[in-house]
């Protein structure tokens, strides 16, 4: 029995793995919907528009669901019959302190090159256009052609080998930042050229490029991007959505360009309210039943419900604030506990357990644990922020920097009603009540 229940632990903890759903298999044994509404938002945005290059700008707290939804969308049959769909993370193409508009730019040539030939069928682009395009590609990067390997593939190992670069290789990123930094319109063009290759090849309308993870970067990193450089990443002729983090939408100098380049073409993906505004910090307040059936729903797709009970199911769905990426993290830290415990009473020849499961003392452990790691990023200015939003629900000033840090660190999550207002997470609330300032 053991044996079995360790078992049981292992693929619970594997299950909850902290990664969105990209996979068709991992749709079908894990998702739960939740956000339609925002779906349809983002299809709307893209097959109504009055263009056939749109920008648009798709945001909200990490780990709260975005990734997962974007490769529903990019699966959408609706968009899929009349456009080229392509999906992509930038942490997967360009090492995340290095990216900036131009290798973001250059990152989606390469993977609409990359799309045309491992479509299956590929796409039927003529054998000449395919050559000039792979050897701007190589010029660009500084490739010599002879490392490439099997002339049957020669295009897709190309394609492998300049990505690798662009991961790796930061004398290569600075080259291609060099030449197009002050020229971006040039490598728009071929851009454009590579899209609409592409785009007639299959016979389609126009291309969506989704752009993911973005909203994982510092916020030193996004400012320059989407504050200094904004046009160059409006000027593709195609459809583009990219993530942003939720904290730059609060900035004053970014916030401003966005809805001025891009139309206002802004979507943000809420976190579930699990209690309305006027009752966040009232005692033993019952949580919205929808978000927490909802919520346990996730949970019980992950964790056998014999494991884990509605009890403690909802005690957990409390700490996570209504975070996917925080619900996630305390069940994996449960699961590592009961894992440690299994192993411990095996070890030591104690009589054999079957009822290890996430009791309350296991929640209370991996919350208290998460709650010292939220304590590690925090200074004295930090709390009084802190106390601030508790007793407000809304920051003395939603657009300083070190607010922003806070909202971007899931220290403050934000939720809507008719207007944005904010909340401490429930962890971190502990903190403050810890120093006396709640």
């Amino acid at each position: 029995m053991a044996e079995s229940l360790l078992t049981e632990f292992q693929t619970a903890y594997r299950n909850l793995e902290l990664g969105p759903l990209l996979d068709q298999k991992d749709l079908d044994r894990f998702r739960v919907d939740y956000s339609g509404n925002i779906l349809a938002e983002l299809e709307q945005l893209i097959e109504d528009s009055d263009t056939a290059d749109s920008k648009v700008i798709f945001s909200g707290h990490r780990g709260c669901g975005k990734s997962t939804l974007l490769a529903t969308l990019s699966r959408s049959p609706v968009l899929n019959d009349r456009y080229v769909v392509v999906m992509f993370s930038i942490a997967d193409t360009v090492e995340n302190s290095d990216i900036d508009h131009v290798n973001i730019l250059f990152a989606i040539a390469v993977k609409l090159m990359r799309f045309a030939e491992t479509s299956q069928p590929p796409i039927p682009i003529s054998q000449a256009t395919q050559d000039a395009l792979y050897r701007w590609f190589a010029e660009q990067t500084q490739t010599d052609v002879k490392e490439v390997k099997g002339e049957a593939s020669f295009g897709l190992n190309l394609l492998k080998l300049i990505e690798l670069k662009l991961l790796t290789n930061a004398s290569t990123r600075k080259e291609i930042k060099q030449k197009f930094e002050r020229n971006a319109s040039e490598l728009v063009g071929q851009l454009n050229t590579i899209a609409a290759t592409i785009r007639t090849a299959a016979k389609k309308e126009t291309i969506v490029v989704i752009i993911d993870d973005l909203d994982k970067l510092d916020l030193a990193v996004v400012k320059p991007i989407f504050k200094d450089n904004i046009k160059a990443l409006c000027l593709p002729g195609f459809h583009i959505i990219y993530t942003i983090p939720i904290a730059a939408l609060r900035d004053k100098e970014i916030l401003p360009m966005i809805q001025s380049e891009m139309n206002d073409r802004i979507i943000r993906m809420p976190v579930l309210k699990l209690l309305p505004k006027e009752e966040v910090h009232q005692p033993n307040a019952p949580l919205n039943p929808e978000v927490l059936d909802i919520l346990c729903a996730i949970l019980h797709k992950r964790i056998p419900a014999h494991l884990l009970d509605r009890q403690v199911a909802e005690r957990l769905v409390f700490y996570s604030g209504g975070v996917l990426r925080e619900l996630m993290r305390i069940a994996t830290g449960c699961c590592r506990l009961c894992l440690l415990q299994i192993r411990r009473e095996s070890r030591d020849n104690t009589v054999e357990r079957q009822d290890i499961t996430i009791k309350p003392a296991i929640l209370d452990e991996a919350v208290n644990n998460l709650r010292n790691d939220f304590a590690l990023q925090l200074g004295k200015a930090d709390y009084g922020i802190l106390q601030a939003v508790y007793n407000e629900l809304m920051p003395d000033d939603p657009t300083q920097k070190e607010f922003l840090d806070l909202l971007h660190g899931l220290h403050v999550l934000e939720y809507r009603n008719r207007k944005a207002w904010y909340d401490v997470h429930p962890i971190v609330v502990e903190l403050l009540s810890d120093r006396g300032l709640i």
